[in-house]
């Protein structure tokens, strides 16, 4: 009999690494332990225990989300790159732009550049801004930077040269030259071929100093997976969509925001099996919370900033904050309570994880009698119940008792996730009143209720795999390519706009499905999106709107729906021009849960005393539900806890939960 095939997806969180995999139409659940000193070591750990688990001898495919990139920026750990910059430009990463993140405060620091000075080099070439060579670049000149690159010996090398995406030649003979000896380049022109020279040398930038990390984790994944024998191994990418480990080993920078994208693509996936279409995303995991919005489609964008670093290349709008289960909660020396954005990540973790030294919101939670006493996982990971307890009371300081320590570092966490929901909605001109929150994350059902409530929101989601739905949407990903050219071309007349740009989207097209097919799908099987960026001629911003129909009247709308106003009559002016290459992945068809009769007193596994916040200091006796045995349709009155392998929700009391037939629980306030 042949080995059984199955597709295993894998995400790499701050403090578990998920796995969801898919073998002969069965879904199944893992996580163990992240391992951030050797990323790669928690990826392969969940693969052989899938392998073992399912007595498979391979695997098909392997996908793997990871915050590997995200966690080098964050700690600045990445390479040792040099930069090399047409002549008089070698100071653009300080200098920047003049527009800051928080124009009122006195005392804003400009994060350090990822490239000290003494790496930055000047080459002796010039591009106009027309594509035309205004300097040379001579073969005395390659040398001459060739000899003082060996001097200062990088581990990697950044090229980006004034309009280089104009006229390639330079970097291009630059890049052959520096690859053959030995160094990994970042040619700009392949990285970001758009204009504006900060944004693109940030990002190529970014690109060289996460390569040789990248690399080398990724070079570790393949090595075992070749071991396995035809396996094809892919990356999540930051856009939303899978490409081939061989083409995303050169562009780390594209996957640094990978496991947030499968989540978000997994809350949109059940969400639509539940009816809903605009959602409020609540990604709240070990480390950090990530939201975002979802109207049909997630919102994208190309002006995102990881760390503190722009990156202008195609992500999905998330917006992430340092508040997760390992939060350190501290108070300082004014007395002020603090949570976060440090984290205990998974080593050493949480106090109740017995090795921490730091309370966190998890031994908050644990001391409130918010998680099962038996520990997570099923009860694989036992928590320290008595160690969170001490902890606590050794760091509360001012603060009454441990039990009030410990609400005010649930408040306070709340605050900051409630704060970041508010920039992807309120203000940004949407309702939360109209939206749906879906809460994941092994801990977004712990505080989602609390969140909508504070912002109003009716319902609230928690779906089914909560603890590992980005790793759920990474396995349902399609394989998506974006390209991108500048073109700042004026728009006279629609039918003028369409003729010049015709022959740059037919080009990207034919580099889009050249790529595509390099991973194995036939033209036929490609869709191709058209995209535009457009503006106001004067304007320093663009929108991004479909091309494939009338995109002067689709941007008008879109300026209106952003800004609330719209002036047809002035005159617009495409900037870039993108092309998606899409190939579909079959849908991922969620199992059906069948009707069962029986009580709810059978999903019952006990019963304990637990604080809510915001219901008096009185501990209330509280039921835990084992959510695998409750029934479609059933409803959980609050206060209850509803316990499962992945995660855990917290259902106050004047909420209620029913589950539907997918397994997915819809919480809703019925108080008064």
């Amino acid at each position: 009999m042949p080995p059984v095939r199955l597709a295993i997806a894998i995400d790499t969180g701050g403090t578990f690494t998920d796995c969801v995999y898919l073998v002969d139409g069965r879904l199944g659940l893992l996580k163990v332990p992240s391992t951030p000193r050797e990323p790669s070591s928690s990826v392969l750990e969940a693969v052989g225990k899938v392998l073992e688990r399912e007595a498979v001898q391979a695997a098909a495919e392997i996908r793997i989300g990871t915050t590997v990139g995200t966690n080098a920026l964050l700690e600045r750990r990445g390479a040792r790159v040099a930069l090399m910059t047409t002549a008089g430009f070698e100071d653009v990463l300080e200098i920047g732009r003049q527009d800051r993140p928080r124009l009122y405060d006195w005392m804003v620091t400009k994060p350090q550049p990822l490239i000290e000075r003494s790496l930055r080099v000047g080459v002796r070439e010039r591009v106009d801004a027309r594509g035309r060579v205004l300097v040379t670049l001579t073969n005395r000149e390659v040398e001459r930077l060739v000899r003082l690159l060996k001097t200062r010996k990088p581990e990697a090398v950044a090229v980006c040269l004034l309009f280089s995406f104009l006229l390639p030649r330079h970097e291009q003979r630059l890049g052959e030259r520096l690859r053959r000896e030995g160094w990994p380049v970042c040619l700009s022109h392949e990285i970001v071929p758009e204009f504006r020279e900060y944004e693109r040398t940030a990002t190529t930038v970014a690109n060289a100093y996460l390569l040789p990390l990248w690399k080398n984790y990724l070079g570790k994944i393949l090595q075992q997976a070749r071991h396995l024998g035809d396996v094809r191994v892919q990356v999540m990418q930051s856009n939303g969509g899978i490409v081939d480990a061989s083409m995303a080993a050169d562009e780390p920078v594209r996957s640094v925001l990978s496991g947030p994208a499968g989540g978000v693509l997994g809350a949109r996936a059940v969400a639509r099996l539940a009816g809903l279409r605009r959602l409020i995303t609540l990604d709240m995991g070990g480390t950090s919370t990530d939201v975002a919005v979802v109207e049909g489609q997630p919102e994208m964008t190309t002006e995102a900033r990881v760390a503190e670093v722009p990156l202008a290349v195609p992500m999905l709008q998330i917006h992430s904050v340092g508040a997760g289960g390992g939060s350190i909660a501290r108070v300082d020396a004014g007395g002020a309570l603090r949570v976060g954005p440090e984290s205990a990540g998974a080593d050493p973790g949480p106090l109740c994880y017995g090795r921490g030294e730091h309370p966190t919101v998890t031994d908050a939670h644990l001391v409130l009698g918010h998680l099962p006493p038996e520990g997570l996982l099923g009860g694989s990971f036992p928590l320290d119940a008595d160690r969170a307890w001490r902890g606590l009371e050794r760091a509360r300081g001012p603060i009454k008792t441990v039990e009030d320590f410990a609400v005010g570092i649930l408040r306070v966490a709340d605050a900051t996730m409630e704060k970041a929901i508010r920039v992807m909605t309120v203000e940004r001109g949407r309702d939360p009143r109209e939206y749906t929150l879906v809460a994941f994350g092994g801990a977004g059902g712990l505080h989602a209720c609390w969140l909508a409530a504070s912002l109003r929101i009716p319902r609230v989601l928690i779906p089914v795999y909560p603890g590992a739905l980005s790793a759920l949407g990474i396995l349902s990903a399609d394989v998506v390519r974006d390209l991108s050219w500048t073109v700042r071309q004026p728009v006279k007349t629609l039918f003028q706009a369409r003729a010049v740009l015709e022959p740059v989207f037919r080009r990207l097209e034919r580099e889009g499905v050249r790529q595509m097919r390099r991973q194995g799908w036939p033209a036929d099987a490609v869709s191709l999106q058209r995209l535009a960026d457009m503006r106001y001629i004067g304007q320093g911003y663009e929108l991004t709107v479909d091309a494939s129909e009338d995109f002067v009247a689709a941007f008008h709308r879109a300026h209106r729906q952003r800004y609330s106003y719209a002036d047809p009559a002035w005159p617009t002016e495409v900037v870039n021009v993108r092309v998606r290459c899409i190939g579909q992945a079959p849908r991922l068809e969620l199992p059906r849960r069948a009707a069962q009769r029986g009580r709810l007193e059978d999903a019952q596994v006990h019963q304990r005393p637990v604080v809510f916040p915001g219901f008096g200091r009185r501990p209330l006796q509280t039921p835990f539900y084992d959510r695998e045995r409750l029934r479609p349709n059933g409803q959980v009155m609050g206060p209850a806890v509803i316990v499962e392998y992945s995660a855990t929700t917290l259902i106050p009391p004047g909420w209620q939960a029913r589950m539907d037939r997918y397994g997915n629980l819809l919480l809703e306030s019925v108080s008064t």
